[in-house]
């Protein structure tokens, strides 16, 4: 079986944030880089389905981005894929879901890949599409947000949560894409001679053009951080007091209790 894990480099969400000079996205100084942790669901679960089949599969994983997404591919050849793929592109941050879609789609298209695994949506972007757009591309089934994986004998069984927390369970055949969503597993931490052993794993590198990269769909025209209409309030006082001035203010500056509101 040939496995495919998709996955993308994002900022650490505990950063701050500021936009960059052209205004488009944030500026990246000082930012520290991990691995989309909807991603490590999916990378976890492309190596468990390859240990559960022997030497009979095997995972490759890809990414688009920058020189520095080199790092995040070795995390997941630690975790267990057997090579990676880096297309390198300087702007990918900037690319819209099309673009990238396309990218990975350019890459996969042909090679046979049975399975594709995916995050649901990127930490950053959140845009959910980028999975979808690749299995639309490749012209195979896809499922969204899985929550539950099983192959067997060549079916897949998966399950996802739909609206009012109920849970749907869906069977179909290879190939598929599947983006994956939290609960689905609890992804490994590489231990040192699996960090080791990835430094050896064969990585490749292509550039956009060769994988057929698109003109964009959408553009980022104005990036910014949220703007505050008005300053919070402190209230300090005793538990008795604090009530009061809470009262106070429902009272007198909002509509919560109305006219007549008593005390």
């Amino acid at each position: 079986m040939n496995i495919l894990a998709c996955i993308k480099q994002v900022p650490d969400m505990a950063g701050h944030f500021e936009p960059n000079e052209a205004g488009t996205w944030f500026d990246e100084t000082g930012l520290t880089w991990r691995m989309n942790e909807y991603d490590t669901f999916a990378v976890e679960q492309a190596v468990r389905l390859k240990e559960q089949l022997g030497g009979e599969a095997e995972v490759t994983v890809v990414s688009v981005g920058p020189a520095r997404v080199v790092e995040t591919i070795r995390k997941a050849l630690a975790m267990g894929c057997d090579e990676g793929m880096h297309i390198d592109d300087a702007e990918a941050p900037e690319r819209d879901p099309w673009q990238i879609a396309s990218m990975i789609a350019g890459f996969a298209a042909g090679r046979g890949f049975d399975l594709v695994f995916t995050g649901m949506q990127s930490e950053d972007r959140s845009s959910a599409q980028v999975g979808v757009l690749v299995a639309e591309r490749l012209g195979i089934a896809c499922v969204t947000g899985i929550t539950a994986f099983e192959w067997q004998d060549g079916e897949i069984t998966v399950e996802r949560e739909i609206e009012g927390g109920r849970i749907c369970s869906i069977r179909l055949k290879s190939p598929a894409l599947l983006t994956c969503q939290q609960g689905l597993n609890s992804p490994r931490y590489p231990n040192l001679p699996s960090i080791m052993k990835a430094k050896r794993k064969k990585l490749t590198v292509m550039q956009p053009a060769e994988v057929g990269l698109e003109e964009p769909k959408v553009s980022s025209e104005k990036f910014r951080p949220h703007e505050r209409k008005s300053a919070g309030v402190i209230l300090e006082g005793s538990p008795a007091e604090l009530a009061v001035q809470v009262l106070d203010i429902l009272e007198t500056k909002t509509a919560v209790l109305g006219k007549g509101g008593a005390r």
